[in-house]
């Protein structure tokens, strides 16, 4: 499936707040939103129009595709399933973005950003209640044990990676063994436990058009 592979950096630039991407890049003062705070190109210094309307809803829909690394047409299918389920569509849109195995694989601080953790899942790293799984977009479910397969466990990266989450606050979602590299589902998220740059009733304003 097509994805994006360019610099992620200027991603964060475009939306104008760090939205995450590079691990522990973005909390160091190398992280370039802190030294280049305006959109990239050739004209990103001078254009600043005010956006409004359209423009806003658009900007808050790109910003939550590229915090979780999703196509245009995968991200039509949460909203559109989002709308048919109960409660809250916002809520419920991003319920089931947090939801994705390399969501919650890098929630439980196997990777240091969604894309090194989506990078594991493909790679055959990560298994759900004993058994291998490889999709990346993998809808977990309450009760669900996640962990890190006994072969991977001494894999540079997530020692990297286990040093980093170890101080880190767990979502209250979700339970966390840092020293066996697993987790468990404990409920759904609510959006208070989500913590994103995003509003996403502006994403269900653009949609509902």
């Amino acid at each position: 499936m097509a994805r994006y592979t360019g610099p992620v950096c200027r991603l964060c630039r475009r939306e104008g707040t760090k939205l995450f991407l590079k691990g522990t890049k973005c909390f160091s003062d190398k992280c370039p939103i802190e030294k280049r705070n305006f959109a990239p190109g050739q004209h990103g210094r001078d254009r600043k129009a005010k956006i409004v309307g359209y423009g806003l809803q658009l900007r808050e829909k790109q910003k939550a595709k590229r915090i979780y690394f999703t196509l245009e047409g995968q991200f039509r299918a949460y909203y559109e399933k989002a709308s048919r389920a109960q409660g809250v569509t916002g809520q419920r849109l991003i319920q089931q973005l947090e939801c994705r195995l390399d969501n919650v694989a890098y929630r439980l601080g196997f990777a240091t950003s969604r894309r090194l953790a989506r990078q594991i899942v493909r790679h055959g790293h990560v298994e759900v209640n004993g058994r291998k799984v490889n999709i990346p977009s993998f809808q977990v479910s309450v009760g669900d044990e996640i962990k890190i397969r006994p072969n991977s466990q001494k894999l540079t990266v997530l020692e990297t990676s286990r040093e980093f989450a170890s101080h880190q606050p767990a979502p209250a979602w979700l339970s966390v063994d840092h020293a066996n590299l697993s987790g468990k589902v404990l409920s759904l998220p609510k959006r208070e436990d989500v913590n994103l740059p995003v509003n996403e009733q502006l994403i269900v304003e653009l949609y509902s058009k």
